[in-house]
């Protein structure tokens, strides 16, 4: 079995000094089971409750093609693990003219994986190492969505570019042309005899080689930034094949700004807010749906997609905001419930979109406590957040405005933390509550001096990222069963720098159809070394 592609900083990096490919992964997978062995102590690696029968593909059962994928991943019969992808950006600085780049977007399908740099996705098959398609969007991405439709689609938010029109504006200027042509030959006549005056009066202003003052057109580069930093362009991609399915300019959106931007995506539909405004749209011809202008008192801050679709309303000024959570009709906009936040809150965060979990930060921008509501939008429970003791994520985005919370896992009947900060013993366990008492449930311990991150739900269980603690010990995804409190092995495999790859903070984690991804949320050249003027780009790992 190859390890794929030349040397690169993350392949020497994850393995041992010897360079052949054969004897570095025996040697890995040796390092890998001796630990393993060591570490649980005897303990068995529950396998029991999972189907050796079925295939190792997660299923989306009764799922149309416009839902959301939620899949479910079935245990691999063994942790070993290979290369699946291996994505590093060449002649880094050449390209971007800068030694750092925002990344924001990656996603997996069962067919390839894609990353989304600048104004650029690229998909890339497993086991190839080289890129299976590469599309060049109207402009960099601003924000994304993590969510994907069943049959592999998803949407990105994109700056317009000064001077580009959209393929939609396209059409439309060119079907006001064909009208207006009749009445453009009837003004040529006229408008010449008035270019050869206007001529003359300039020649006359402009006697001595200068204009005056008021001759001079000023030029408003605030205006001229604020053209192509708009966010205000949304495409509908394939993630399979790359194809740019749609793409629509938001009405009146000049002041969609990155990061204030929010994607999301629900049943059949796209929704957007950029707090001056939102809009939603039909995933499959980009028809607009309903859009609210936000000119009132109160305004749309972003949405929550997934199963359901929350939108998150601010009213009154920044100095004191009130906040409201609306479970919002997808197809018209129109409001099912609505729950209001406390007095004071400064600023709320949207978890889940069903179950309704917010994060809220009732002091700053740190998020000091969960709240959950029932299927109505009654008030469940608070979940206490005390300050640096738990994993979030939620006030650090780099892209997006709501729907920004990673480190915090909701299923059905519970939510997911990682504690972190308080202490040695405290980074070790993630932890269980009860959605509807907010009581805490089974506690998982990730061994001393190692941390875990929950990472996703997969059906009743929960996927969790383990790195390693010393470089030699394999990192691991395991699975935790929440009603029995047993733990699984998902994949074992070594890690290249840690500094980056095992920093839920700074490093999107995908595990999909048997396979995880890791994707910083930001490019960064390699200032020296045999990789000088290369960037990483991604890492992808899947069952031997």
């Amino acid at each position: 079995m190859s390890y794929g592609p030349s040397p690169s900083p993350f392949t020497q990096s994850a393995l041992s000094a010897d360079r052949a490919n054969k004897k570095r992964r025996m040697r890995v997978l040796a390092i890998a089971l001796a630990v393993v062995l060591c570490l649980i102590g005897g303990v068995f690696w529950a396998v029991a409750d999972d189907d050796p029968a079925q295939p190792n593909k997660p299923t989306a059962a009764r799922q149309a093609p416009d839902d959301i994928r939620d899949t479910v991943e079935k245990t691999p019969r063994t942790p070993e693990s290979r290369l699946a992808v291996e994505y590093n950006e060449k002649e880094f600085k050449k390209r971007f003219k800068k030694s750092t780049v925002y990344a924001p977007g990656a996603w997996a399908t069962d067919k390839n994986f894609v990353r989304g740099v600048g104004n650029t996705l690229k998909g890339f098959k497993f086991g190839t190492f080289e890129e299976d398609w590469s599309t060049e969007l109207s402009g960099p991405i601003c924000d994304t969505t993590r969510h994907v439709t069943v049959d592999g689609r998803t949407a990105v938010l994109l700056q317009e570019r000064a001077g580009k029109d959209t393929e939609d504006e396209a059409d439309k200027s060119k079907g006001k042309d064909k009208g207006k042509d009749k009445d453009k030959d009837k003004d040529k006549k006229s408008k010449s005899k008035k270019d050869k005056k206007d001529k003359k009066d300039k020649g006359k202003k402009s006697k001595g080689g200068k204009k005056s003052k008021k001759d001079k057109k000023p030029k408003d580069k605030d205006a001229d930034a604020a053209h192509e930093s708009s966010c205000n362009q949304l495409a509908f991609i394939d993630l399979d094949t790359g194809k740019k399915l749609w793409q629509v300019k938001l009405p009146d959106a000049k002041k969609a700004y990155a990061p204030n931007t929010n994607v999301t995506m629900t049943r059949g539909t796209v929704a957007v807010a950029w707090s001056y405004g939102s809009v939603a749209y039909d995933m499959k011809r980009g028809r607009q749906l309903w859009s609210s202008p936000g000119a009132g008192k109160c305004e749309d801050l972003g949405f929550a997609g997934g199963r359901d679709l929350l939108a998150l309303v601010r009213c009154g000024d920044e100095a004191d905001p009130r906040f409201k959570v609306q479970k919002v009709k997808p197809r018209t906009g129109e409001s099912e419930w609505t729950y209001k936040a406390a007095r004071g809150v400064q600023r709320v965060y949207l978890v889940s979109s069903e179950p309704a979990v917010l994060a809220v930060a009732a002091g700053d921008i740190a998020v000091t406590d969960l709240i959950t509501l029932d299927d109505k939008g009654d008030y469940q429970t608070t979940i206490d957040m005390p300050e640096d003791r738990f994993v979030d994520n939620c006030h650090k985005p780099l892209f997006g405005a709501v729907e920004t919370c990673d480190s915090i896992v909701v299923g059905r009947d519970q939510l997911f933390l990682a504690t972190a900060g308080a202490g040695p013993e405290d980074d070790d366990w993630i932890v269980s509550y009860d959605l509807r008492t907010g009581k805490t449930g089974k506690k998982f311990d990730s061994k001393p001096g190692r941390p875990m991150y929950p990472v996703r739900m997969s059906g009743d269980k929960l996927l969790a990222f383990r790195p390693s603690d010393d470089g030699i010990a394999p990192a691991a995804v395991v699975s935790l069963d929440p009603r029995t409190g047993k733990e699984s092995p998902y994949l074992l495999f070594g890690m290249p720098d840690r500094g980056i790859m095992e920093d839920p903070q700074k490093t999107e984690l995908i595990v999909e159809d048997g396979r995880v991804f890791f994707a910083p949320r930001e490019l960064t050249e390699e200032s020296g070394g045999p990789w000088k003027g290369m960037a990483f780009g991604a890492l992808g790992i899947e069952g031997a």
